[in-house]
């Protein structure tokens, strides 16, 4: 068993001004916890978590932060969208017309079917349908 965490998590437990902030904090305890596995994100959401928290609250400090705990915590895996991850991506992306799902979004369900991964931590509706999602 295993979970993998999308942006919307990190925003929230970052930014104490965001609507699911109570909420992210208490999922990101269950996941560190180790009852839903092992804790997975990608590349591409931390490139985006980094970039999105600083566009909103415009804290340099928060998104390094963020960033910095992300990139060098020993309790979250990093998987790295390579060559074939990215053209499944697009593939999803191209596909999925009815849902509004980002390009890293659709690489990250690249990656879940990769690593045989069978569920999402996230706010996003859009994962709806497509795999399991806990929020």
């Amino acid at each position: 068993m295993a979970i993998f965490i999308d942006t919307g998590l990190f925003l929230a437990l970052y930014n104490a001004e965001d609507a699911h902030h109570q909420r992210s904090k208490e999922l990101f305890k269950d996941a560190l916890t180790g009852s839903l596995g092992r804790i997975y994100t990608s590349d591409y959401v931390i490139d985006e978590a980094i970039t999105i928290i600083m566009v909103r609250t415009k804290q340099h400090n928060l998104a390094a932060e963020l960033g910095k705990y992300l990139i060098e915590s020993p309790r979250i895996t990093k998987l790295t969208v390579d060559g074939d991850v990215f053209t499944e991506a697009w593939r999803i992306f191209q596909s999925l017309n009815d849902k509004f799902l980002s390009f890293t979004d659709c690489t990250s369900l690249a990656l879940l079917e990769k690593h045989r991964l069978n569920q999402i931590m996230s706010f996003d509706h859009g994962f709806d349908g497509l795999t399991k999602r806990i929020a």
